[in-house]
This record gives structure tokens, sequence and C-alpha cells, in this order.
């Protein structure tokens, strides 16, 4: 029986590389992962065996890299070895195998993302001083508690309640 490729996802983040092998129920898994290439097989649920070997865009860290198993895929964060340097792709040389796919339901578009993320942070705290200035809550005299099928009756001591 031949091997063959496990479809892959991958997506780039500033410190990390992503990569999902998508082969449900999963055996005998290895993953090597060197400076310049990572190295994957196993057997699928039907015995097929899989294999796929990844020379690398750039220099990644081997030693910070990790993978993890789970029951539908085999996911590998591989630490980039110049952080904040996006990948336009994971492989060495310009092409694009046919099992390999970017995972845009992960991917975003992070340069610029500290400035994106400074004007969130300034606009809440924003959001926060104009909440935290002390005023009397608005009044609600207007609403007319009738036109929405609501009771409103006073106990003795004042105090206002109503129902339905």
């Amino acid at each position: 029986m031949a091997r063959q490729h496990a479809r892959t996802l991958w997506y780039d983040r500033p410190k990390y590389v992503f990569m999902e092998f998508c082969v449900e129920d999963s055996t005998d898994v290895h993953v090597l992962i060197e400076d310049h290439r990572i190295v994957f097989s196993c057997k699928n649920a039907d015995g097929v065996e899989l294999y796929n070997e990844i020379e690398f865009y750039a220099k990644v860290n081997s030693k910070d890299s990790q993978d993890k198993r789970s029951a539908r895929s085999i996911t590998c964060f591989v630490r980039k070895w110049k952080e904040k340097v996006a990948w336009p792709r994971l492989t060495k040389e310009d092409i694009k195998p046919v099992w390999l796919s970017v995972d845009f339901d992960n991917w975003r578009d992070w340069e610029g993302d500290e400035e994106v993320e400074l004007a969130q942070v300034e606009h809440y705290a924003e959001l926060l001083k104009k909440v935290s200035t002390k005023r009397p809550p608005p009044g609600m005299d207007d609403l007319d508690a009738l036109e929405y099928g609501c009771i409103r009756w006073q106990d003795r001591r004042g105090v206002d309640w109503w129902g339905s």
C-alpha cells in the first residue's frame, strides 16, 4: 500500500506557525520537528500510512516547538526563530502542494495588530471614564406602565412594586 499525504492546514502568528494534520483516529503518530523541516507520519483509521515532509519557509526553534494529538487531528505549534516576521507561505519553495492549505478559520493579518489593540484599549478606557462619572440615573417618568400591561402599586412604606 502506497503512502499518502495527510491534509494539512496552517496559519501564521507573531511567535508561532501552527499546522494541523487532519487525520481522524490516528495511530503510530510520529512528529519530528527540526530547525528547517517537519516530518509527520501516522496511520489513519483504515490503516493507510500518511507521510508529510515540509521544508520550512524560515528557520524555527525546534526545541521550543510541540505537538498535540486529538481524536480528529494532530496540531503542531512551531516556534519561529525570528518573531514578528510574517511568513508568506509555509514551505521553503514557492510551490503549493495540493494537500496543504491556509487555515482561513484561524488566519488573521496580525501585522499592525499592536495599533489596533492600543486603539481598542483607549476606546475601552474612554467608555469606562464616561460610565464612571457620577450622574443621577435617567428619569423614567415618561414610560407608561399600562401601555406594557404592567400594574404599579406602592406598599405602605412607599416602595414601588410592578406586576402584570
